[in-house]
Formats: C-alpha cells, sequence, structure tokens
C-alpha cells in the first residue's frame, strides 16, 4: 500500500499498518502474512525446517560431520555469518574430505526456492526431478530452511 494510505489508517486507529514497498510479489516470497482468498493455500514456509545442520566457510569438515550424525537430513547446508545460503555439503564429500574446511569441498549455488512456493506445486516439482529435499530462501539469500518432500 501506498505510504498515504497508510498514512490514513493509521489516523483511523489501525494499529498493524505496514508501507511494504518492494511489493506484493516481495511480500509473498519472505512469507510473510496474507489475506484473502489465496491465505489458506499452503506454502513452502508453512512446511519449512530450521532443523539442517548450518556450516561456516571455515568449520573443519570433521567437525562438520559430528553435527551431521544425529541430523535427519544426508547434507548441511554452508552460510555466511549473515545467514545468507552459499552451498551444500553432502555428507558423500564430507566422508571423502578430511583435513579440509566446509567452503572449499561445498557444493556451491545450490538450487532454492522462495517462501511462497505453493506446496501442492512443490510436490509435483520434487516427484517429478525425484528430489527429497527443497532449500527455502528469502530473495536476498538467507536461508529459512529445508522442505521435505515427505512433509508435503
Amino acid at each position: 500500500m501506498s505510504p498515504r494510505a497508510a498514512c490514513r489508517l493509521e489516523s483511523l486507529g489501525f494499529r498493524a499498518v505496514y508501507d511494504y514497498v518492494p511489493g506484493k510479489s516481495d511480500w509473498l516470497a519472505r512469507g510473510l502474512p496474507t489475506e484473502g482468498t489465496q491465505a489458506a493455500t499452503r506454502r513452502a514456509h508453512d512446511l519449512a525446517r530450521a532443523d539442517v545442520v548450518r556450516a561456516a566457510l571455515t568449520d573443519p569438515v570433521e567437525e562438520v560431520a559430528e553435527h551431521l550424525a544425529d541430523s535427519a537430513y544426508p547434507f548441511a547446508l554452508v552460510v555466511s555469518e549473515q545467514g545468507t545460503l552459499l552451498g551444500r555439503l553432502p555428507r558423500s564429500i564430507i566422508e571423502r574430505s578430511a583435513g579440509k574446511e566446509a567452503g572449499e569441498v561445498m557444493e556451491a549455488g545450490p538450487s532454492t526456492i522462495r517462501a511462497d512456493t505453493d506446496a501442492a506445486k512443490l510436490l509435483e516439482r520434487l516427484r517429478a526431478q525425484n528430489l527429497r529435499f527443497a532449500l527455502v530462501t528469502t530473495p536476498e539469500g538467507k536461508l529459512t530452511g529445508v522442505v521435505r518432500r515427505d512433509d508435503l
């Protein structure tokens, strides 16, 4: 909504008024609250799990392997200090990379989806590509979580 419309709503006593400049598409891609006929649609942000192992670029692979031992996922995700997704580190790479750092051996630039991805369409896509997981990020690339195909 425009700054003028937001100001008018505030003057009428509304407390939760947002002047979101980037637009509706960006709002939805961030998984922010929605209203209207599509609000009940299940989206990736409704199913994204934050329980994936996260590693820094400089983390020793052996340390990542210790955390991964108890993980429900066959990979760790390498993120920056600000939470930006940088890469994926599969267990298979970790097992043959002793003495290395996560950033040296990660698979850079993994495919991601946005938080507003329709869950039914995501399931179709994961099945068609024989994938078990989808990585959810914000428009800036910050990791939100992982959607498991089994949760769809």
